[in-house]
């Protein structure tokens, strides 16, 4: 098996598809009787090894759908295996949406939470603030619930747990009356983008730009709730830009760069010179996802949102001086804070910076480079995304680090949920 990227492969002994919260219980008691590994995977979006084993592998795909909704709280109960997509349209049909969103609808719920997957946005934090309950299958074959207000301490350590925890089988999600964005993509100069930041975050819902490495542009995406205004139909131009141009061109452009490295610039103009200027109005859940058919690997860093300008700035500066072997944009976006234990975003407001290379590009000494910028300013990495810290490190860099490895000792005693890289991750 492999993961998206195709940068992580692993052969599991065996590989199930439960299609009950019965049958994962009865596999988890099973795998602890046999002293055996299990590790639960979702898509396969993660960039690292977290899902890799040669033990006991679950599939959550038989898993999916919504199983309740409270319309007076506007509540939904959703099972763990349910894909992004497959929840928007579900939520949907019940006059629900997502508060907020990012920007690949692939993933599993659960494995979205468990990484910290996030939108962009000063109002929002991750997705993971947007469950308010959680039920589990834990080390020990129980099945433990909890939220705010039922063990609130272990809710914090589920919220985002890289599945350490246990297998989540059901989680409750915060959502609000569905609604329509007005989206708007455009070509701007990045001085122009980066002059009047400050405004741009605090006067749109959703904002967040890419930079094209090597030229003086940037591609904007800003995004607005429209409350009486048809749905527009896809047209052939949005059609043409968001997924001919923005895939099956952009991959053309890829092989070409990793053939002749010498041409990365030339390939950024070319990229940057082709950005159209977009605007269309549908339902949110259509909007905030993007059709990803080019394979990269990726690395993505929180700061301190108060850092972002002094952390921008040498990241540019550094790639415009060493001339890296990239040519895909750098993508810039903003969350709230939280207080969820192994969020990056934990106690404060952040900005995530994250920088992709093509797949059959060597990433290290650009991702190397990146991290050294990252860490001198407090980063944290992303969960799902390419870094090379041990836990001693993440141990300084997450205040509730040491509370996380108690909640899970007491779920996992045994560590049947421990591969090889959450050990080394967690240090345990």
């Amino acid at each position: 098996m492999k993961n998206w990227a195709g940068n992580i492969q692993w052969t599991p002994e065996a590989l199930h598809y439960p299609e009950s919260e019965t049958e994962i219980q009865q596999l988890v008691r099973q795998a602890g009787e046999q002293g055996r590994r299990v590790r639960v995977i979702g898509t396969g979006h993660s960039f690292t090894a977290l899902c890799a084993t040669d033990a006991l592998l679950i599939s959550l795909d038989h898993y999916q759908g919504v199983t309740a909704i409270d319309q007076d709280k506007k509540q939904a109960r959703v099972r763990a295996g349910t894909k992004l997509r497959v929840l928007g349209e579900a939520l949907f049909q019940h006059g629900l949406a997502m508060e907020n969103l990012g920007d690949i609808d692939a993933q599993s719920i659960a494995g979205t939470i468990s990484t910290g997957t996030h939108g962009t946005g000063t109002g929002f934090g991750t997705i993971s603030t947007q469950v308010v309950g959680l039920r589990f299958v834990n080390g020990q074959g129980e099945i433990v619930q909890c939220d705010e207000t039922h063990n609130p301490g272990l809710f914090k350590a589920a919220q985002l747990s890289l599945g350490a925890l246990g297998v989540i089988t059901s989680i409750t999600l915060q959502c609000v009356p569905a609604y329509k964005l007005a989206l708007q993509n455009r070509k701007e100069k990045l001085a122009q983008v980066l002059t009047n930041l400050p405004e741009r975050l605090a006067q749109n819902r959703n904002f967040e730009y890419y930079w094209m490495p090597y030229t003086d542009y940037a591609w904007t995406k800003t995004s607005a709730i429209v409350e009486a205004h048809t749905p527009d139909k896809v047209n052939f131009f949005n059609y043409w830009t968001e997924y001919v141009l923005e895939n099956y061109v952009f991959q053309l452009f890829c092989d070409f760069a990793h053939w002749f490295p010498s041409q990365n610039q030339t390939v950024s103009r070319i990229t940057a010179a082709s950005i159209n200027t977009i605007r269309k109005v549908y339902h949110s859940h259509k909007v905030y996802a993007t059709k990803r058919l080019v394979r990269f690997k990726e690395m993505e860093y929180n700061i301190p949102a108060e850092a972002y300008e002094a952390v921008w700035q040498e990241v540019r500066s550094t790639i415009n001086r060493k001339k890296f072997n990239i040519h895909f944009p750098i993508e810039n976006r903003w969350v709230k804070r939280d207080n969820i234990y192994l969020s990056p975003a934990y106690q404060r407001d952040s900005a995530y910076i994250a920088c992709h290379v093509y797949h059959k590009k060597d990433h290290r000494p650009y991702f190397k480079v990146m991290e050294e910028i990252f860490l001198a300013h407090g980063g944290r990495p992303h969960w799902g995304k390419m870094h090379t810290l041990t836990a001693e490190q993440l141990n300084e860099l997450y205040p509730a680090f040491q509370t996380f490895l108690q909640h899970r000792e007491e779920q996992d005693p045994d560590g049947i949920f421990l591969n090889p890289y959450l050990k080394q991750l967690l240090g345990v």
